[in-house]
């Protein structure tokens, strides 16, 4: 990404968790932590950074849930949006508001879109044969119904997309179907549903996505074929009694769809959020660079719900700029099964684990493009006791503690600079501009080898240098300040670890800045305090329970 393409005002934004079930590692991988990434970096860069959340209140599953529960939607909804929230904060996704898709707001600004689109005359109504449980006395929309997938023939799939290969589909067109309640046949009954006429912004869709440079290409060509093959057009009706209501008298007891106001969500959070602040939300997201954060999942919903949503009201509302799509995380090679133990849950992994252990080691292992990718307990120890303990966390004690012990925690005065120490000093620049442009790219993963060359790059000056030899101001004052610039570097990445390294060199973090990397700000007589070990290796021991739970 070139500089002058991002504007002062980034939003970022990323798929909306919902709210019936605990974040798992899987959850994390495509989405929140390299929006959090992302979300740091430009704050860094001085940017106006608003970076959103909700839980996803509606649709068949939180109901489906609550029911077999018997409680309420309202009450399963915020046990789950209070859990939810915990794990994201310790893991350090540090969302600037985190809403619900039934907040008033959300309901008030979906309401509108439903209102403006049907005044355009994109949506119609028809009646319908509708899947109906006898036994239960119920319509069985979405999740009330498992079947074989119609295109790729995966079975156990709801009735409104499949997981395995992405595509959407209406409930008529799901084989084999059955109640996921009581797991009879349904029957066919009539019903008046609400249809948003997808088929008819095929050419403005073509159109954005061809306009559309940052779009990763695979997924862009993806999205293609969908529209070549002919878009149908999208039952935006649910019969049930939990969701945005539909805004028409004719329409009583019927709601929307939830991807239908969930991706409104993104708008209303954002908005209200700017509103509590004195600014005016409507016009800072339309002047701003956009980040949808998903998953490949869910391509389908983003690049042609959310997107024809927003053409159908003539781009009342900026459509993205990027929308960053990533593959899946398995866990030793399998996919996530909670009901084979195949699973990790976020908040286990951390009652385990520091926070930045995960965030480095899904860092490294995630590229920028749909291919999933796996977890490996053994991998998982290389690279934390390898890369992390072993090159960044080496050389950080080293500098820190050789001031400790041999300058009395005051950096010195460094002389005429040398060979190394000049190739030390374009080293710390020439990591700063990777690092910079592998995230503006979205090549997380890539920015962070470069951080790692640029430690080990560090490790081996400093052994070269042989400061406990002697003449050792000009090493200690260029590695303290390599510190320095190398923990700047990380913030996106580490914020925890990173908080504890300032401290100990004695910098307060809201000093902290993107500029401030490569300079040699840390002056002589500066004083440090004590060192701290900020990453410990992992035991064989711990990987072997690890692995015991997952048998």
């Amino acid at each position: 990404m070139r500089e002058n393409l991002v504007k002062d005002n980034i939003i970022i934004t990323s798929a909306l968790p919902y709210a019936n079930g605990e974040i798992h590692l899987g959850h994390i991988v495509s989405t929140y932590l390299p929006a959090d990434i992302l979300s740091r970096f430009y704050r860094l860069l001085g940017k106006n950074v608003v970076f959103t959340c909700a839980s996803d209140d509606f649709g068949t599953p939180i109901l489906l849930q609550s029911e077999k529960q018997n409680i309420t939607p309202q009450k399963y909804v915020e046990y789950w949006k209070e859990r939810d929230l915990k794990d994201f904060t310790d893991l350090g996704i540090m969302f600037d508001d985190f809403q619900n898709t039934s907040s008033e707001e959300n309901i008030e600004l979906t309401q509108y879109f439903f209102n403006q689109i049907h005044s355009n005359e994109l949506i119609y109504k028809k009646e319908i044969n509708q899947l109906y449980c006898n036994t239960d006395e119920k319509y069985l929309p979405d999740r009330y119904v498992l079947g074989t997938c119609p295109y790729c023939n995966e079975d156990n799939q709801y009735s409104d997309g499949c997981e395995k290969c992405g595509r959407a589909f209406n409930h008529s067109e799901v084989l084999k179907p059955r109640c996921a309640i009581c797991q009879n046949q349904p029957a066919l009954k009539s019903s008046i549903h609400y249809f948003f006429k997808l088929s008819a912004l095929s050419d403005k869709l073509r159109s954005w996505l061809d306009k559309n440079n940052n779009l990763q290409k695979d997924v862009k060509n993806y999205v293609i074929r969908w529209i070549e093959d002919g878009l149908n057009d999208w039952d935006i009706t649910r019969d049930i009694t939990w969701g945005v209501k539909i805004p028409l008298e004719e329409a009583d007891g019927k709601v929307l769809y939830g991807w239908f106001d969930n991706h409104i969500c993104y708008i209303s959070t954002t908005v209200s959020y700017l509103k509590s602040k004195g600014i005016n939300g409507k016009e800072f997201w339309n002047n701003s660079t956009i980040y949808h954060f998903i998953g490949k999942d869910i391509v389908y919903h983003h690049y042609l719900f959310l997107t024809a949503m927003r053409l159908a009201l003539n781009e009342e509302y900026k459509l993205p700029d990027y929308i960053p799509t990533r593959g899946h995380l398995m866990l030793q090679g399998e996919k996530f099964s909670k009901s084979r133990g195949m699973y990790i849950g976020l908040r286990d992994f951390l009652n385990d684990f520091p926070a930045d252990y995960l965030r480095y080691y899904l860092t490294r292992i995630t590229p920028y493009d749909q291919s999933d990718v796996n977890f490996d307990w053994d991998d998982f120890q290389v690279k934390i006791n390898n890369e992390l303990v072993a090159s960044i966390g080496n050389f950080i004690h080293r500098a820190l503690s050789f001031t400790n012990s041999k300058y009395n925690n005051a950096i010195p005065e460094p002389k005429e600079y040398d060979k190394d120490d000049q190739e030390l000093i374009e080293l710390i620049q020439e990591s700063k501009n990777k690092v910079r442009e592998n995230i503006e790219n979205n090549q997380i993963d890539r920015a962070m080898k470069n951080i790692l060359d640029f430690s080990d790059g560090c490790n081996r000056y400093f052994q070269k240098k042989e400061p406990w030899k002697g003449n050792s101001e000009n090493t200690i004052y260029l590695s303290i300040n390599a510190v320095y610039s190398l923990g700047i570097l990380l913030y996106p990445f580490m914020p925890h670890s990173i908080e504890k390294l300032f401290n100990s060199m004695n910098i307060e973090e809201k000093t902290i800045n993107w500029d401030n990397c490569g300079k040699l700000d840390i002056k002589s007589n500066h004083k440090i305090n004590k060192p701290e070990i900020l990453f410990k290796k992992i035991e064989d021991k711990e990987i072997s329970e690890q692995k015991e739970k997952l048998k």
